[in-house]
């Protein structure tokens, strides 16, 4: 077996939630979780901030909940042309969270080497982007990443094909302190349910559940307000 098709394993790394803005996304995590987001950092590259929030579990070890959003105080540093990651830059995507406010687009699988994943998924027709090298500077020292982000920015079948990301020797969720939300599950619907399904075991990705149906990401939450699930219902 060639080192490009030596098997490949990923599994959830985070669930992304976009807001128009930062304090829009915390209050928001606060009146539908019941808790209030850890503080996140700046993405000098793509022009924005985030907020944190552990929600690890069994199935989902060192799983966490990204709150972003463009950083309207920052410039984006990519190339002239280049969007944002998530779709931030889309203007129908904005134009949804000023008039529904935040709302689950995404997440992110983590894979020891996100450079096999991605070939993986090339070998079977889906173009995750490139990996870019990033950073930001942490409490703990400076936290350090590889994540495959395509020139669009564009997310791909709704949100539901992961972004990858291989961290550096420091995960993230290693200094967040417990929330008292769990990640219970992570479902997808899609029409094209079946090329999804053909992603997902390229790159080994096990732990989210397929079904065909409109564009959907449902994510299952044990919080202090009880169950919730959060989706992203076509956005």
């Amino acid at each position: 077996m060639s080192a490009e098709q030596t098997p490949v394993s990923a599994q959830v790394d985070h669930l992304v939630v976009a807001a128009t803005t930062l304090d829009e996304a915390a209050a928001w995590c606060e009146q539908t979780l019941g808790v209030t987001p850890e503080p996140g950092g700046e993405h000098p590259l793509m022009g924005t901030h985030n907020r944190l929030l552990s929600i690890g579990s069994a199935q989902f070890p060192d799983a966490y909940l990204e709150l972003i959003a463009i950083n309207s105080g920052a410039s984006c540093a990519r190339t002239a042309g280049l969007k944002r990651w998530f779709d931030l830059d889309d203007g129908e995507m904005q134009n949804q969270l000023r008039k529904k406010g935040p709302r689950l687009i995404h997440f992110v699988a983590r894979s020891a080497s996100a450079t096999a994943a991605v070939r993986a998924l090339r070998r079977v027709g889906l173009e995750r982007g490139e990996l870019l090298k990033a950073s930001r500077q942490t409490a703990q020292g400076v936290l350090s990443w590889k994540i495959s982000i395509r020139d669009d920015g564009q997310r791909l079948f709704y949100g539901a094909l992961p972004t990858l990301i291989e961290w550096g020797s420091v995960h993230p969720a290693g200094s967040m302190p417990g929330s008292g939300v769990v990640l219970a599950s992570l479902q997808v619907a899609h029409p094209r349910a079946d090329t999804l399904r053909i992603g997902y075991e390229a790159i080994g990705l096990q732990s989210v559940s397929i079904a065909a149906g409109a564009p959907n990401i449902a994510a299952t939450l044990h919080t202090p307000r009880g169950l919730v699930v959060l989706e992203s219902k076509g956005i």
